[in-house]
């Protein structure tokens, strides 16, 4: 049995691309949570996560963490869920997007924190961030322009590249105002997924403090 390791479901956005892709694809996994930011979460992490960090995945005593990893070692567990595109050229513009969000858009990151419980608002960012958020828009079009005939996510069915970007749907849905059509289109259908609305619904239930609506 898979044992995922997440965080509070309100603000952890690491811990969200596994845990979408697990229930998008209907794979039995058992769900452990860290609640952040107390006393003991850095011991309480340790002792499941050598990275001192959520999300991780634990299988049959390996411990698999950091996103990406896990994505890559679910992609290899289940081949059948084909969460890299068949074709070559797809599949390699998926995994350097998927990359590219792995490291970058730092700026985004810091400024539109994921935070399910603040009210929808346009939340203007720095020049740096306004260039990450038009870059991350462009990919958006590219993928689908490239690779996305065969349905309505990136490379058409939902990939791990998906997964990668779905916290920042959530930013782009919580700060970014009017989006573009087509940003709108791609925003609404992550937004829709059956295993995105129990996410937020999970965060929503959640009783604890942390983080208040205004952060």
């Amino acid at each position: 049995m898979l044992e995922l390791f997440i965080g509070n479901k309100c603000f952890s956005s690491w811990s969200l691309r596994p845990w979408l892709t697990l229930k998008y694809h209907a794979i039995p996994f058992t769900e452990t949570f860290v609640r952040l930011r107390q006393p003991d979460t850095p011991a309480r992490i340790l002792a499941v996560s050598p990275s001192g960090r959520v999300p991780v995945l634990h299988h049959e005593g390996h411990r698999i963490w950091d996103t990406l990893a896990i994505l890559e070692y679910l992609a290899e567990l289940y081949p059948e869920t084909k969460l890299w595109p068949d074709d070559r050229a797809a599949r390699a513009m998926a995994r350097s997007v998927s990359a590219e969000m792995h490291s970058g858009f730092m700026e985004v990151r810091a400024q539109w924190g994921m935070n399910l419980r603040r009210p929808k608002a346009h939340k203007p960012l720095s020049e740096a961030g306004q260039k990450q958020a038009a870059r991350i828009e462009q990919i958006w079009r590219d993928c689908r322009a490239r690779f996305g005939a065969g349905g309505p996510y990136l490379f058409g069915r939902f990939t791990a590249a998906d997964a990668m970007y779905a916290p920042v749907v959530t930013r782009f849905d919580t700060y970014a105002g009017e989006l573009a059509p087509d940003t709108q289109v791609y925003v609404d259908t992550v937004l829709a997924m059956p295993a995105m609305k129990e996410w937020y619904a999970d965060a929503a239930a959640e009783p604890y403090p942390e983080p208040r609506p205004d952060e």
